[in-house]
């Protein structure tokens, strides 16, 4: 998996993101929809910043801190859905994106992880 299909799937997924933020804050939602705006938007920033790392180990890093965001990004998106910020077809289909990015990223870092000796 090319990482430059990565890199543009987190970008897509950060703009839905910040699109959902902009419809939760319309809601009245100010708080959890702040929370999702960071984790969501870091994914795709950390994926940039890997891109240039200087090393193996620094884009293995990076990387790693790219799925960190993206769990917690989950989890913002499945809060909202259960306490009824989000419809559920919205719901299902961001759950879905960042499930995919998880999926694309967890290859990625075992792919790239320090061996061990």
């Amino acid at each position: 998996m090319g990482e430059s299909i990565l890199k543009e799937k987190s970008f897509d997924f950060a703009l839905e993101i910040v699109h959902t933020y902009k419809q939760l804050r319309e809601n009245g939602e100010f708080v959890m929809s702040k929370q999702l705006l960071r984790s969501g938007t870091s994914i795709g920033a950390n994926i940039a910043e890997a891109n240039m790392a200087q090393s193996m180990a620094d884009f293995s890093s990076k990387m790693y801190i790219a799925l960190k965001e993206a769990n917690e990004t989950l989890y913002w998106l499945e809060l909202l859905s259960r306490a009824e910020f989000l419809d559920t077809s919205h719901a299902n289909s961001i759950i879905n994106s960042c499930k995919e990015l998880v999926s694309m990223l967890v290859a990625t870092t075992k792919k790239t992880a320090p061996r061990q000796q």
